[in-house]
């Protein structure tokens, strides 16, 4: 059976040589008679697992020693409602930057627990650019700043990061970690789903400032307090210990094949000869302001919406899959992960060139 090329924003595809090695180990884990999916999650074997993963992140995001990283269960939109359990620290406020729907539903989120100042909205632009930072209306008084550096369905990405001065910048990375080198020292936190470019769905990395850990909400659930997770090692409760395996395997595939460097080269290249495609054509149409393109998720249209479903079709039989926008906005969208090879581009590169040449 051969493999499709799949563009799906989340979950996404996964390297091929991490499934190989999860198969192969999938009935038995190294001589131990067993899958990781039947280990206690407190037997030294899936203790192994979880160390290990820890100490590849943290060396391939160089992550400072001041810094807990957890794996939690509950995605990021969890973490809609911990950043301001924890964070907010006694404060009643907190500033966020509206760039699209993922911060959209995190304002929401966070009306429940504190008043919310919208420091910047790139609504009235239909999401499709991203506020100058001269323009932001920042709350002196805030407990922290929020934005999302890469909206994953409009398809808008911060290539900057947001000054704050002291007040901690939390960050929703979950289509954007581990695309290319950050620098984990100007965040006060970051979070992140694994199901684009960490792993399975049903795992969440937090990343947080041990200082920012202690002082949360007294109504804040147990497991959602970033202080008891640190403690007990991410295992307060018993943890998705198969998504965090298979994420230490895709840590080691990143390692291997070079680090966060070469991740960035090759998303820059893939996404850079997409764009170049809608740019030089009359066909398909680039909704994005060029400043603002993600190197992860871009969304294009059709001349004519009434072939979607004739070019969605097309690509599923040229092997193309997962290419449909969102529902909230339509036309399409391929998302461009790391596990997603050049040659997959390339692919659907020629596909749109045919698909151009016969209905253009």
């Amino acid at each position: 059976m051969s493999r499709v090329y799949n563009f799906s924003a989340g979950p996404a595809m996964l390297p091929e040589e991490v499934l190989r090695q999860a198969r192969e180990e999938l009935l038995d884990w190294r001589g131990g008679g067993m899958s990781v999916m039947e280990m206690s999650h407190r037997g030294k074997e899936f203790m192994s697992i979880a160390e290990a993963a820890e100490a590849d992140l943290r060396e391939i995001l160089a992550i400072p020693a001041s810094y807990k990283v957890l794996f939690l269960q509950g995605g990021a939109t969890t973490q809609f409602a911990a950043v301001p359990l924890n964070l907010l620290r006694g404060r009643d406020r907190a500033d966020y930057v509206h760039t699209g729907a993922w911060s959209k539903k995190a304002i929401a989120e966070a009306k429940r627990y504190c008043t919310v100042n919208v420091a910047a909205d790139a609504e009235a632009q239909r999401f499709t650019t991203i506020p100058a930072r001269e323009s932001w209306r920042l709350d002196p008084d805030a407990a922290y700043v929020h934005y999302t550096p890469n909206e994953t369905i409009g398809g808008v990405e911060f290539h900057w990061v947001p000054d704050t001065g002291t007040v901690p910048l939390v960050a929703d990375m979950s289509s954007t970690i581990l695309s290319r080198p950050i620098d984990v020292g100007r965040y006060g936190l970051i979070y992140a789903g694994a199901q684009k470019n960490i792993g399975p769905a049903g795992l969440t990395v937090v990343i947080v400032r041990e200082d920012l850990t202690g002082a949360a909400h007294p109504a804040t659930p147990t497991l959602l307090d970033y202080r008891v997770q640190a403690e007990n090692g991410s295992m307060y409760n018993t943890p998705p210990t198969y998504a965090w395996y298979i994420a230490g395997l895709v840590f080691q595939w990143i390692r291997r094949a070079g680090g966060l460097g070469v991740m960035a080269e090759r998303n820059r290249r893939k996404s850079a000869r997409l764009y170049a495609v809608l740019d030089a054509s009359g066909f398909y149409h680039g909704p994005v302001d060029p400043a603002c393109r993600s190197w992860m998720n871009v969304p294009f249209t059709l001349a004519d919406p009434a072939l979607d479903a004739d070019f969605l079709a097309g690509a599923r039989d040229a092997g193309l899959v997962g290419l449909k926008g969102h529902r909230s906005v339509g036309g399409m969208r391929a998302s461009l992960y790391n596990a997603m090879s050049e040659a997959g581009v390339e692919a659907l590169l020629a596909f749109m060139t045919e698909f151009e040449r016969r209905h253009g």
